[in-house]
């Protein structure tokens, strides 16, 4: 080695012994830029996922895109409901309606108020209807009789009584008003079968607003929302993310082609109705003294509304409304259906005056009548 120039000698000691290693400088620049190119790597994507805050939430934040669309501030936040659920879980009832001594149909409920000596609970008409007797069981599996306040067919609204020392929790009632399509709802009941899927809790988002479901008898204004809504949910709350109850389950559509759409009465409407029915106060509907049926020509499909008889001395023949005539508006609202006139009719209150439109002999003729 004495005869040999070296160069770049790295001398470790080794048990007191020298040892040359050598070492190309190439390799060791190829190392530390690749050592170094992967730590940014690092660096960049951690940075990212601070700055994004991904964990639990997604910023989006663009200018602008080519078709002029702005996009900006879009928060996506994904929590549990534990805590919300907990704030209504032990105000929900499961209702029993027994007629004669046999179980003939069950429910939900909830507590909304209380006084100095009974908690009342929301439910629908359709729950309680044609009960001689209504136990109520709680979340901690005691169960009460309980007794029928006042009921409304035509809004589904029941109330029902039980000592308040049986209560364990008022529920927190929100407003249906100040929710957005799209904001989370879930739903407490009990749907089939009572004594297992007691206080099941479902989720989904309010699907729409203002919804106009028509049947037999009524038109009802209520919200949409994708929660699961069974058999044994009516009654129950439909609440927002806060555990505020927005809404009283009532139905959904079922069919073998259609999932995940059902509906609840919004919280105003009901809690106006259930006041009222607690006070004694009557619901007093406007009331015109006709009786009226709907007919379909089966050879143009025309369908009308007609009037079938008139009261005497009633508002209507005081108005100069006759037998047969057929109703073609009430307002500004063309109405075709005995459950569509009512919903029209009953928007107004005693004073009010309104004006309809009948056919009569081909002609059509304008009403106006002030209610009582």
């Amino acid at each position: 080695m004495t005869n040999k120039k070296i160069k770049d000698v790295v001398y470790e000691e080794k048990d007191n012994k020298k040892e040359v290693v050598s070492v190309n400088k190439e390799s060791v620049l190829y190392i530390l830029v690749t050592v170094l190119s992967i730590a940014l790597a690092i660096m960049c994507a951690y940075e990212f996922y601070l700055k994004d805050n991904l964990f639990s939430k997604l910023n989006i934040k663009t200018e602008s895109t080519n078709d002029n669309r702005m996009v900006s501030n879009i928060k996506l936040n994904e929590v549990g409901l534990a805590d919300s659920v907990e704030k209504i879980y032990d105000s929900v009832v499961i209702i029993e309606n027994y007629k004669n001594n046999k179980l003939y149909s069950s429910g939900s409920g909830f507590v909304f108020k209380t006084d100095d000596e009974y908690g009342y609970i929301i439910t629908n008409n359709h729950v309680i209807s044609e009960s001689t007797d209504i136990k109520v069981t709680l979340s901690n599996e005691n169960t009460v009789n309980a007794k029928v306040i006042g009921s409304d067919e035509y809004t589904d609204i029941a109330v029902l009584s039980i000592p308040k020392s049986s209560v364990i929790l008022v529920a927190t009632t929100g407003s249906s008003e100040d929710m957005r399509v799209g904001d989370t709802t879930f739903t407490v009941g009990a749907p089939l079968d009572s004594t297992i899927y007691s206080w099941t809790v479902t989720r989904g988002i309010l699907s729409g607003k203002n919804r106009k479901i028509e049947t037999e008898d009524s038109v009802m204004e209520v919200l949409q929302t994708d929660a699961a809504i069974n058999s044994g949910n009516s009654g129950g709350p439909l609440c927002n993310a806060n555990g505020d109850v927005i809404g009283i389950t009532n139905m959904k559509i079922a069919s073998s082609v259609v999932e995940g759409i059902g509906f609840a009465i919004p919280i105003e409407t009901a809690l106006d109705i259930a006041n009222s029915l607690i006070t004694g106060e009557s619901l007093n509907r406007p009331y015109l003294g006709i009786s009226i049926y709907e007919s379909t020509n089966r050879w143009s499909r025309e369908t009308g509304l007609y009037v079938n008889s008139v009261e005497k001395n009633s508002l209507a023949e005081n108005a100069g409304i006759k037998e047969g005539d057929k109703i073609i508006k009430i307002g500004d609202t063309e109405v075709t259906s005995a459950a569509l006139f009512r919903y029209n009719l009953y928007k107004y209150k005693s004073g009010d005056k309104i004006s309809l439109v009948v056919e009569r002999n081909n002609k059509q003729v304008d009403i106006s009548l002030t209610l009582k």
